[in-house]
């Protein structure tokens, strides 16, 4: 896909229903054989196919069937905290985003001001 540019969801879906009945042409596999692949229905292949909508959990279950569930780790790769993290806090796991700096110098709201 081409990131370089703008797109809707259904420009996205579309793509993606593309590339998906490639990759089960590229296996000769009939929309009936990943469906009973996949643990889903026929009919939730067509939808895939057609860019509609579904589930995402029924798209992992697709993925994991024609062996491309390993793209969600390219996609979205762990993030481990960096080397200076790791030696002040050898225990710890970031549980949230870090405060911006415009936040910390903003006063509090207090009772009376308009917003």
């Amino acid at each position: 896909m081409d990131s370089s540019a703008p797109r809707t969801e259904a420009q996205l879906l579309e793509e993606l229903a593309m590339r998906l009945h490639r990759s089960r042409l590229s296996r000769a596999w009939s929309q009936a054989d990943l469906a009973q692949k996949a643990g889903v229905s026929k009919r939730t292949i067509e939808r895939l196919e057609q860019g509609a909508s579904v589930q995402l959990g029924n798209w992992l279950r697709v993925l994991q069937a024609l062996e491309l569930l390993e793209i969600l780790e390219a996609m979205l790769p762990s993030q481990e905290p960096g080397p200076m993290e790791q030696l002040r806090h050898p225990d710890a796991a970031r549980q949230r985003a870090p405060r911006r700096q415009e936040e910390e110098t903003e006063s509090p709201w207090q009772w009376g001001e308009e917003a």
